[in-house]
């Protein structure tokens, strides 16, 4: 935005940030917050905390060194980020309605020069669409009534990190931080969030959705989820019979599988197989409205239960929804979820839930371009979480910016028409 949108906004934005930057502690840092937020939505190129000050003080005439605050903000200042996000979803919790929401699973890529700012490696990023050298954060999002806030953050500390303490000393990782999966990171996440009030179909794509272990922990957390998964993933039919539980002999633990499990080899097949094979169950489903129209495909849905990998004589998982997508053009079904919604849940409200996911690239693309998610140029653990927790408030803000605004406008249009 503009310097004087931003003026004129200045009373909102302080009024906004007033509870979630409580715990910042002394007013000075709630001072300098404000102030770093306010140079992320002033419209500039970079948003360094040099290219912000300048900007900042072009603005606001005060002779304030404004680089140095933003500078301590960031690296120096001992302030605790995550009490601040966990206000922050509390807010979004309290502002979600009542309506139809989704809470969103992703990650994206921070490219990054040299080895040293933390966690940058050379690793896969989606937002990247290769390998190449960055950082990558891990995030939660939520969308309700027509708003998207991104809750939380977590930033990936791969292997060659994690294993090597002198180079984690020097970026001040804090001790105790080990490797963990990008999923085990995000379970992380949406713990903390179902813990702050956030509610929400959770919804990620198949990097997530395919591994076991992140659908048993939603399911433990207590949410429902329609998550991508890979054409190979294995299922039986719901119903099927694997036979009866050996006897128990009274001696040992029990027996919890059936006698044939060994035979689920027989029974099992890879989702992609499993689709074609039901070709006519394919329906035509229309689920948003694109910016060129309709959006439209074929689906169909049937309850499986994942089995896992075949070899581990593993009993297949829960009942749960297996939802296929026949694209247009493709000579057989070609994208895959799995969901635990209700077993009458119709297939429309599968496949709208399913393909929520649309608006987070643009989230990624606004935080990124517009409020400088991917510019700190610092190496620090400590400042790299203190960056991203401050653009979140940004673009909350913006958010709810909107959202009045649009209220506002509708006002204004009833009021027109003498509604």
């Amino acid at each position: 935005m503009d310097a004087n949108q931003l003026t004129r906004l200045r009373d909102e934005l302080t009024a906004f940030l007033e509870d979630l930057t409580a715990d910042l502690g002394r007013a000075d840092r709630r001072r300098w917050a404000l102030a770093y937020v306010r140079g992320l939505l002033l419209d500039g190129d970079r948003k360094s905390a040099g290219a912000m000050a300048e900007r900042l003080a072009a603005i606001d005439r005060t002779g304030r060194d404004y680089e140095q605050g933003l500078q301590q903000l960031l690296a120096d200042s001992p302030w605790p980020d995550r009490p601040v996000r966990d206000r922050l979803a509390r807010w979004a919790a309290a502002r979600s309605g009542r309506g139809e929401r989704v809470v969103v699973v992703d990650d994206t890529g921070f490219p990054k020069k040299g080895r040293h700012s933390v966690g940058v490696a050379p690793q896969y990023s989606g937002s990247i669409g290769a390998v190449g050298n960055c950082q990558v954060a891990v995030t939660v999002q939520v969308a309700a009534a027509g708003a998207v806030v991104c809750l939380d953050a977590a930033l990936y500390l791969p292997r060659a990190w994690a294993d090597d303490p002198a180079r984690c000393a020097a970026a001040g990782v804090p001790t105790g931080v080990e490797y963990r999966p990008k999923w085990q990171l995000a379970l992380g996440l949406l713990d903390r969030a179902r813990a702050n009030g956030v509610t929400g179909v959770v919804l990620a794509d198949a990097d997530y959705g395919s591994v076991a272990v992140f659908r048993a922990g939603l399911v433990a957390q207590g949410w429902s989820y329609a998550v991508a998964v890979r054409p190979g993933v294995v299922v039986i039919a719901a119903g099927e019979d694997l036979g009866p539980v050996p006897p128990w002999r009274g001696t040992g633990t029990r027996p919890r599988r059936p006698a044939n499990v060994r035979h689920l080899r027989v029974k099992a097949t890879a989702a992609r197989r499993w689709a074609a094979d039901r070709a006519g169950d394919f329906r035509r489903v229309t689920w948003r409205a694109g910016s060129r129209g309709p959006l439209r495909g074929r689906f169909a849905a049937w309850r499986v239960r994942p089995a896992g990998k075949v070899s581990s004589r593993r009993m297949p998982g829960e009942e749960c929804w297996l939802l296929a997508e026949w694209p247009a053009g493709e000579a057989e079904p070609a994208k895959f979820y799995l969901s635990n919604l209700p077993a009458g849940t119709r297939l429309r409200a599968l496949v709208r839930a399913a393909k929520g996911r649309w608006w987070v690239e643009q989230s990624y693309q606004q935080m990124k371009e517009e409020l400088g998610l991917d510019h700190f140029e610092g190496r620090s653990w400590r400042g790299w979480h203190h960056h991203v927790t401050l653009v979140l408030l940004a673009y909350a803000f913006l958010a709810s910016a909107r959202r009045a605004g649009k209220k506002g406008a509708a006002g204004r249009r009833s009021r027109r028409s003498g509604g």
